[in-house]
């Protein structure tokens, strides 16, 4: 087993402690940038980490006095300011956040603030008329409506955030003053629910602080960083590295969306990138497709290849020789995080190749989330997810013939369980063990690979397993697929077994431009020939032997993870 090497990090107790020390730390320095459009004028205004703390107490303290102290509070919005501010204002004031998806559907959204028993909802304009419908129904335990934007027909975030300054002038301080119990639920959250009703897990805010403070063992940020805040703050995963971000006292960014993430990227000068593995593929593919439309793809080639020898000499000549590449990227990026899922591993060592470091992380929900990691002061190993976090126990159960077998973890950042849940927190939860449902295995080394979700694995008739992901990722890479998912299809000549079948999305922008005038049939024959090549790396149980072809999108989550039940489910009723 390696010995594993960390930074330099400091623990809390809870994110009240974290926050006043990072901003007593930090306190000029900018901690988000926000934009304002005006027609076609443009302006950004810094917001630095002093007033940041102040916001925070200010809207808090409003809070308490509209009656708000231990009560539960619901956001709803797109990654801005406000949201951050109200979040941080729960937790700091003890009242539990509940961070809700934004692009739920108006029934979906009720049920969850029904369930969570919210008694506030904080949320974007935007959404303003899901909101209203809910509250025309009558059906939640809602009391109160605050609109992140002025609006005439409710109360609005600045408006608070105002009354709430003039009440700490008048001494006001029951919110400062609150004491937080590190270790009861503060935040509610939702699973994406990509196989059932989505359950609803209890966190706690030692659970986040633990998992901020290991996470900062193993990944370097800087005070001098920018960070654009892709991933959705009801997503753990986005919550949880904004905290990273504010304990580090670094800058952070808002997108414009998803088509703007280029622009944003050289407009912010941004260095820091957390992301999906979807984003991060695309956004290597649009780097692959500028080098291969320049002509460059065989000098940068062979540029990574005397890149990758002086490497070995500790030279590091990478930024400097790939700099129009990384021009591209806007120039300062030097760090990405990719989690949510697996990743091509080709996409993470091209970055690696071009100079910017790309670590993966897993985790869950229920963990808050990060279970393991890639180490930044550790040598990689390709296709691994690194070692587990210092402060977590992590161990492979039930393993078959080839060591394979499900993760399952104990530590400081497993949930408190499913909220009114008993019957699924029991199931999942035994003896302090969490069992996260991924297979995977540990090298001699200590190094942690998974190979899938349990409920995924495709069993064929003669006992041999597939893992649907390993060949996903690789048709994923033929320039003409946009994505695809790989299951198994009841054979027709033998209906106990298995006919391994792939649905095919193919890239109609791609296909255009290789192939203008290409007919269907002859676009099947041209990608099935590519999938028939990358059967031959395979033994001969994982041939694919059908494919569908569409243009039309894969079932997902808003966190653009694949329904894989309910994908499967459409396919084999048509």
């Amino acid at each position: 087993m390696k010995k594993v090497k960390y930074l330099d990090s400091k623990e809390f107790e809870n994110l009240k402690e974290l926050i006043y020390y990072t901003v007593q730390k930090f306190a000029n320095n900018v901690a988000f940038v926000i934009k304002h459009k005006s027609g076609k004028e443009v302006s950004y205004e810094n917001i630095t980490y002093k007033k940041f703390l102040e916001d925070i107490n200010a809207f808090g303290t409003k809070l308490f006095e509209l009656g708000f102290k231990n009560k539960r509070i619901a956001i709803v919005g797109r990654n801005r300011y406000e949201w951050v501010v109200a979040h941080f204002a729960n937790l700091l004031g003890g009242i539990v956040s509940i961070p809700l998806d934004k692009e739920l559907q108006v029934d979906e959204l009720e049920s969850c603030i029904s369930r969570s028993k919210a008694d506030v909802v904080v949320f974007d304009e935007k959404y303003e008329a899901n909101i209203s419908e809910i509250k025309r129904r009558g059906n939640t335990n809602l009391t109160e409506y605050i609109c992140m934007d002025t609006n005439e027909n409710y109360k609005n975030f600045y408006d608070l955030r105002n009354d709430g300054e003039n009440l700490l002038k008048q001494g006001k301080t029951e919110y400062i003053n609150t004491e937080i119990d590190s270790s009861k639920m503060a935040i509610l959250l939702f699973t994406s629910g990509t196989t059932s009703k989505s359950k609803a897990v209890m966190l706690s805010q030692k659970n986040i602080a633990s998992n901020v403070y290991a996470m900062l063992l193993v990944e370097r940020f800087f005070p001098t960083d920018v960070n654009l805040a892709f991933l959705p703050f009801h997503h753990i995963f986005g919550s949880t590295e904004m905290v990273v971000m504010l304990a580090s006292g670094l800058k952070t960014a808002f997108p414009d969306g998803l088509r703007y993430v280029a622009q944003n990227l050289r407009e912010y000068k941004v260095s820091v990138f957390v992301g999906v593995p979807l984003l991060i593929e695309a956004i290597y593919k649009n780097v692959e497709k500028e080098i291969e439309k320049q002509g460059k793809t065989k000098l940068i080639n062979n540029a990574k290849k005397i890149s990758n020898f002086l490497l070995n000499f500790h030279i590091d000549i990478r930024r400097k020789l790939f700099k129009q590449v990384l021009d591209a990227l806007g120039g300062n990026m030097r760090f990405i995080v990719s989690g949510g899922a697996a990743l091509d591993k080709r996409v993470a060592q091209g970055f690696n190749e071009l100079g910017i470091e790309l670590v993966q992380g897993y985790g869950l929900t229920e963990t808050a989330p990060v279970i393991a990691a890639e180490n930044c002061v550790q040598k990689k190993r390709s296709g691994s997810i690194g070692f587990p976090m210092k402060n977590v126990e992590l161990e492979i159960v039930n393993k078959d013939e080839n060591g394979i077998g499900e993760l399952r973890v104990k530590g400081p950042n497993v949930m408190l369980g499913y909220y009114e849940n008993d019957e699924e927190t029991k199931r999942v939860m035994k003896d302090g063990w969490f069992y996260t449902g991924d297979l995977g295995y540990i090298d001699k080394d200590g190094y942690i690979f998974l190979t899938g979700r349990q409920k995924d694995m495709i069993v064929l008739k003669n006992g041999k397993k597939v893992f649907p992901e390993e060949l996903e990722i690789l048709i994923n890479r033929i320039d003409l697929v946009e994505e695809c998912i790989v299951f198994g299809m009841p054979d027709e000549k033998d209906k106990n077994d298995l006919k391994l079948s792939v649905k095919v999305v193919y890239n109609k922008d791609a296909v255009n431009e290789k192939y203008p005038n290409v007919t269907q049939e002859e676009l099947r024959k041209i990608i099935w020939e590519k999938i028939k090549e990358i059967n031959k790396t395979f033994p001969s149980y994982k041939y694919i032997k059908n494919m569908i072809l569409t243009d039309e999108e894969l079932i997902k989550t808003t966190t653009k993870k694949v329904k894989r039940n309910e994908e499967i489910k459409k396919i084999l009723e048509k």
